[in-house]
């Protein structure tokens, strides 16, 4: 992440050599809507964080690493696909969640619906995608998350 920060800052640097004036343009666009966007954002974060407060970490393992693996990848892909989470909260996570006995399928549904499905965003998408392209962007994420556990499941030899 450190590294992608630094690539940022220093096409920053390059783009403020090459036209001060486009840059400062830029910058202020984006500062303007960034605070637009802000507020939604945030009180999604909220309402979110709330939630993920309010259900006990001991149903989350029971569910993610539970005995059915249809039951645990249906919740993983339910879990992921209403979820906020960075990355680099969510792959270490994974990796709890791997050490305490989820499968790769279970794991693979979740990452990939948490990275890609946005349940919870989908108010703040239809307000700047509109309502078809937001429901179309989520359902196709929604069965690709899918098949990639299912590959998954394969591929580790988790199902037949």
């Amino acid at each position: 992440m450190l590294i992608l920060y630094m690539f940022t800052g220093l096409v920053l640097g390059v783009s403020l050599l090459a036209s001060p004036q486009k840059t400062k343009s830029a910058l202020k666009i984006a500062g303007r809507r960034f605070s637009k966007i802000a507020p939604e954002f945030i009180g999604m974060l909220m309402l979110i964080s709330i939630a993920l407060y309010i259900i006990p970490e001991p149903l989350l393992v029971q569910v993610l690493t539970g005995d059915n693996k249809w039951v645990a990848m249906m919740g993983a892909i339910g879990l992921g696909s209403v979820s906020i989470m960075p990355g680099f909260i969510a792959f270490p996570l994974c990796g709890i969640l791997l050490n305490l006995g989820a499968l790769y399928m279970v794991l693979s549904a979740f990452s990939t619906t948490l990275m890609m499905v946005g349940v919870a965003t989908f108010p703040l998408e239809r307000k700047y995608l509109g309502t078809q392209l937001a429901l179309w962007r989520n359902a196709t994420s929604f069965a690709i998350a899918f098949i990639v556990a299912i590959a998954t499941g394969f591929l580790f030899g988790e199902l037949p």
